[in-house]
C-alpha cells in the first residue's frame, strides 16, 4: 500500500497561504520525506492517545507548527509531506476562524450539485463546533486510519469550501470589491488544494507516494 516507514521526528500555520523558502531544496525535500514518514510512523506504531493528540493538536495552536511549515511548506502533492502539511493548513483555518469557515461550509452545501458533503462528512446543522470536529477528525483519520479515505474527505471538504467561497464572493461583489476579490483567490486556492489532496489519495493507494 505504502512504502517502508522512516526514522526522525518533528512537529507541525498560521496561515492558509504559506509559502517558505530554502538554500536546499533537495535536501530540505528529503528531510520533509523522512519526518513526515517518521511522525506517522511512531503514531501508528505507538498508538498511545497521548501522542495522536499531541499531533493532532499542533495545527490548532502556534506551538510545534512553525517547525512543521519550515520543513513541509514547500511539499507537493507527490509526497506525505505535502498532504499532511495540507490536512494541517485546513484545520489551521478553521481554528483562526471557526465561525467564517462554516459560513462558507454551509453556503458550498447550499451550492453543491455532488456528493462532496456527505463525503466530506457534514453534520446537521453546520456549526463553528461541528467544523473543528469534522477537520480534526479528517487529520486524525489520515495519521490512524486508511490515509487515502482522510485525503478524499479532505478534498470533499475542500471542493465545498471552494463552491462556499465563491458563494460568498459574489454576495459581497456589489459591497466590497477588495473582499469580493480576496474570496474568489481563497476559492481557487481550494479548488486547487482539493485537487491535490485527491492526487495524494490515488498515489498512497497505488503505492508512488513519495
Amino acid at each position: 500500500m505504502s512504502r517502508e516507514y522512516m526514522r526522525p521526528v518533528l512537529q507541525p500555520s498560521a496561515r492558509f497561504d504559506w509559502r517558505i523558502g530554502a538554500d536546499e531544496p533537495g535536501a530540505v525535500s528529503r528531510l520533509a520525506q523522512e519526518t513526515s514518514w517518521a511522525l506517522l510512523d511512531r503514531v501508528r506504531s505507538v498508538a498511545d492517545p497521548a501522542v495522536v493528540e499531541r499531533v493532532v493538536g499542533l495545527a490548532a495552536g502556534d506551538e510545534g507548527i512553525d517547525d512543521i511549515a519550515e520543513l513541509w511548506a514547500r511539499e507537493g502533492e507527490h509526497s506525505l509531506a505535502g498532504v499532511l502539511w495540507r490536512l494541517y493548513l485546513l484545520r489551521r483555518a478553521v481554528a483562526a476562524d471557526a465561525a467564517g469557515s462554516a459560513d462558507l461550509f454551509r453556503r458550498g452545501i447550499v451550492a453543491a450539485e455532488t456528493i462532496d458533503p456527505v463525503v466530506a462528512g457534514a453534520t446537521d446543522p453546520v456549526t463553528p463546533e461541528s467544523i473543528s470536529l469534522l477537520c480534526e477528525t479528517i487529520l486524525r483519520g489520515a495519521f490512524l486510519g486508511d490515509m487515502g479515505a482522510a485525503l478524499d474527505r479532505a478534498a470533499s471538504y475542500c471542493r465545498v469550501m471552494s463552491l462556499g467561497s465563491a458563494d460568498l464572493a459574489d454576495a459581497r461583489d456589489i459591497l466590497d470589491d477588495e473582499h469580493a476579490a480576496h474570496l474568489t483567490s481563497r476559492a481557487l486556492r481550494y479548488s486547487t488544494m482539493a485537487h491535490e489532496l485527491h492526487a495524494g489519495a490515488r498515489r498512497w493507494r497505488d503505492g508512488t507516494l513519495a
